[in-house]
């Protein structure tokens, strides 16, 4: 794979795969890549369904630019 990925943000709802899924597999590729999960739903509902699992970092819809970049800087492990 060419590139270098900082960081994966990935909906947990998406068409053919969900992001819990798209994030195993680039684990799988690129180990230790940062993930951001992102919804519509709240965190509460994700966890409580079992999409993602608690404690994940995750950012709730809709969000501005500044919300955004916060969340990222405190991602653990974010290159």
């Amino acid at each position: 794979m060419k590139g270098n990925v900082r960081i994966l943000i990935t909906d947990v709802v998406m068409p053919d795969m969900g992001g819990r899924d798209l994030a195993m597999k680039v684990a799988e590729l690129l180990p230790g890549t940062p993930i951001l999960f992102m919804s519509g739903y709240t965190d509460d509902a994700v966890v409580h369904n079992g999409v993602i699992d608690e404690g994940m970092p995750f950012l709730q819809k809709s969000f501005t630019p500044r919300a955004l970049a916060k969340k990222v800087r405190e991602i653990p492990g974010r290159r």
